[in-house]
This record gives structure tokens, C-alpha cells and sequence, in this order.
């Protein structure tokens, strides 16, 4: 048995998802990821990880078969090619600075061998904010949350709460105003600091416990 990444180029019509995981199911492959969006002039793109697969070759075969597939390419997981997520959330300048800790901190580990990558979106407003703490949940391959803000609470603290409730993923928080820190699961004053802290809390090659520190402000 083993684990792929395929992508599937098809004609846009009505039934060809349907199709195409009844022929998985009658194989008994599990999708463990799914991500479809429609090109222009008439065609859709379709990309799934797939584990539980014991013969590639014939389930590309019969894909191809279909009078609706365009192209059927084989990939690595985006989990083996960009693996880790850490998102960062908040306002510019401090985005920003938490972003280049993060960055230099995730570059010293992917050249031992990890993959940690970097996301960022400058924001303001609660709503708006709460609204992307609580997208962060339904992101692929999150690990850390970091909240880069100099004021943060209400909604947003709630969105925070139902993330780290429902998803096991780690949430930092800039030193601010705001009950925001009371839910984040460590508090860094320094930007920059945050942002290493990040990558060291997810990487397999840091020697760093989250558990050891949670809920201590740094």
C-alpha cells in the first residue's frame, strides 16, 4: 500500500467528481485531501492525496479511461513538498516582523531536512480577524497560529478558543492588549522572537516542548 498526490484535468461537466471517487471507492482508496477549482475555456482542475493504494498504475489507467479526463499526473504530497503551515495574522508592521523571525528560524530547519512554510495576512477589524482565525481551522497543514496585533479580543479570542478546541494546532500571541493572550498557548513580547518560537514549537529537528512553557508570556 501506499500514499500519492494526484492532479486531474477534466472537462467541465456535471458528474465527473462522482465518477471519479466511485472508481476510488470501488478500490478502496481513502481521499484524504481534495481540492477542485474551474480553469477556463470549459475545464477543471481536481487534486487529491490518496493513501491506501496498492496499485498506481492501473488506478491512473482507469482514470484516463474516462471520456472526461483530459490528464492524470502523479505528485508528492504538498505535506512532502511544503509540509508544516504557520500562519500569521495581525497587522502590517508587526505581520511583518513576526514573519521575518519565522522565515529565518523555518530556513535554518529546512536545510536540515524539514519543510516549514510561511503564510501572512495583514488585517484589521474583529470581524475580519475573527473570521481568519476561524479559517485557519479549515486550512490543510496547519501547525501554529501566530496572532501579530497590537489590540485583540472579543470575537477574535473566541475564534482562537474554537480553533485550538477543535484543531490541534498551536496558537501564539503578540504581547498586547486584549484577552487574546489568555488564549493563546504562549505570549511573546518581541516580534521577531515570536516568530522563531513558531517554528521551533512545530519542527521535529528543535528541542522545544511546547508543553514545558504553555501559557507562560516571554
Amino acid at each position: 500500500m501506499s500514499s500519492v498526490a494526484i492532479s486531474i484535468r477534466t472537462l467541465e461537466r456535471p458528474g465527473v467528481l462522482s465518477e471519479i471517487t466511485g472508481m476510488l471507492a470501488a478500490r478502496g482508496i481513502n481521499i484524504t485531501y481534495a481540492h477542485l477549482y474551474v480553469e477556463r475555456d470549459g475545464y477543471g482542475s481536481i487534486y487529491m492525496e490518496l493513501e491506501d493504494i496498492d496499485d498506481v498504475d492501473g488506478l491512473v489507467e482507469e482514470i484516463r479511461s474516462s471520456r472526461t479526463v483530459v490528464d492524470v499526473r502523479i505528485h508528492r504530497s504538498l505535506e512532502k513538498i511544503y509540509g508544516k503551515r504557520i500562519i500569521i495574522i495581525g497587522g502590517g508592521a508587526q505581520v511583518s516582523q513576526v514573519a521575518m523571525g519565522a522565515i529565518s528560524e523555518a530556513d535554518r530547519h529546512n536545510i536540515r531536512g524539514e519543510r516549514i512554510s510561511i503564510d501572512t495576512i495583514p488585517l484589521v477589524g474583529e470581524k475580519e480577524l475573527a473570521e481568519a482565525v476561524s479559517a485557519v481551522g479549515r486550512l490543510p497543514r496547519v501547525a501554529a497560529l501566530v496572532l501579530a496585533g497590537s489590540l485583540m479580543g472579543g470575537a477574535i479570542t473566541e475564534a482562537v478558543e474554537r480553533v485550538k478546541r477543535e484543531h490541534d494546532i498551536i496558537v501564539i500571541s503578540l504581547n498586547m492588549p486584549g484577552s487574546v493572550t489568555g488564549a493563546a498557548d504562549i505570549v511573546v513580547t518581541d516580534p521577531i522572537q515570536a516568530g522563531v518560537m513558531s517554528v521551533m514549537a512545530v519542527a521535529d529537528t528543535a528541542v522545544f516542548d511546547i508543553e514545558k512553557v504553555r501559557g507562560k508570556m516571554f
